[in-house]
């Protein structure tokens, strides 16, 4: 956990990000790209940030994968040029898609369907041109999408047969795959792929041309950059999100992967309700909830034993009699799921060279929908 000065200054709970470190995980995904910005597809549900995607754009990275409409508004609005929304869009949001396109003209957006209805409602839509549609594949996730076979074969030929639509390409999110250990996540990961390779086959055997493959997230970036880089130019795209921030999570269960937490959490202690206990201002509103008890946030330096209780506003570790901090004393911690815990916050405190800087960057796209 890197020191940082001057956050006396800052209320918590708080967010904050070490813009440094936030370079550095840049620096790093463009190394596992071999340099090729045009193979990123950055998913911008972790830090749903403008001044994270000028970093991004700076770099030559222009798509991102989005998951809400603000995040694809807020996509646009940066000057992003190739805006991917990798969620079925159902009734109203069709139509709030239909205004985005129209109010953004110098961005190209496209969007993911998986089934009869979805592709019908998208084209009963007048798009000033034709929407670029990508089916989207489950590839063992059973989440979204629609198993390779005849059925995903006859959605790619509804696509095709609607004028005002564009068969674009397939979508293979492979979240399924947590796998610790790198040789086994590899086999997870060839397993996936060969059901992805197994339909693309089919596809060119009918004379379908697949424009674009947009595959894989953060555990398996590596395996799919690779495919992508083995590609022809322009035909794969990878689409990691997390590591530009990371998280404790990741960090324990792929050491392999190399980037480093760019996004803290700053707590005080609110009180002593026992002896060896502390009250920290952190509670469910503070930092994401989904997770058991011992897996919400991680304080490397704190000396804190267990955390022991949370509540709204409230948490409750702890301690040694020795390691105990002083009611008022702060604390910083690394969440455990970092997108969730970014998406609480309305803004991030910069960090610069170990510094609390002052700025402050809007986590703008934490709202559902940015036009009203």
């Amino acid at each position: 956990m890197p020191f940082i000065s001057g956050l006396e200054k800052v209320t918590s709970p708080a967010l904050l990000f070490d813009a440094d470190a936030i370079e550095r995980n840049l620096e790093r995904m463009l190394e596992i790209v071999a340099g090729n910005a045009s193979i990123l597809r950055p998913h911008i549900k972790t830090h749903k940030c403008a001044e994270i995607l000028a970093l991004q754009l700076a770099r030559g990275i222009r798509s991102t994968k989005c998951a809400t409409l603000a995040e694809a508004e807020l996509s646009a609005r940066a000057g992003i040029p190739d805006v991917l929304i990798s969620y079925p869009l159902i009734g109203p949001n069709i139509a709030l898609f239909s205004e985005l396109i129209t109010a953004y003209p110098e961005t190209t957006f496209s969007t993911v369907t998986d089934s009869v209805n979805g592709i019908e409602a998208l084209a009963e839509v007048p798009f000033q041109f034709p929407l670029k549609v990508l089916l989207d594949l489950d590839v063992g996730m059973h989440r979204t999408g629609v198993l390779p076979g005849d059925a995903a074969f006859e959605l790619v030929e509804l696509i095709r047969s609607k004028p005002n639509l564009c068969f674009n390409g397939l979508h293979a999110y492979d979240g399924h795959i947590h796998t610790a250990d790198p040789n086994a996540r590899r086999a997870d990961f060839d397993a996936a792929i060969n059901r992805l390779d197994q339909f693309l086959g089919r596809l060119d055997l009918e004379g379908i041309d697949v424009p674009l493959v947009v595959s894989g997230g953060t555990p398996t970036f590596a395996f799919h950059a690779e495919r992508a880089l083995s590609s022809p130019p322009g035909t794969w795209q990878c689409s990691p999100g997390t590591p530009l921030l990371w998280d404790a999570g990741y960090g324990e269960h792929y050491p392999d992967l190399p980037f480093e937490p760019a996004a803290f959490l700053l707590a005080r202690v609110i009180s002593h309700p026992g002896e060896n206990l502390a009250c920290l201002d952190l509670g469910h509103k503070a930092v994401a909830a989904e997770n058991p008890l011992g897996n919400r946030i991680r304080f490397p330096d704190s000396g804190f034993l267990n955390v022991l209780s949370q509540s709204e506003e409230h948490l409750v570790v702890e301690t040694s009699a020795e390691s105990r901090p002083a009611i008022g004393e702060a604390v910083l911690g690394i969440p455990y799921h970092v997108c969730p815990s970014v998406a609480l916050y309305d803004e991030a405190h910069l960090i610069r060279n170990g510094n609390a800087s002052g700025e402050r960057w809007r986590i703008t796209a934490r709202k559902r929908s940015l036009t009203p």
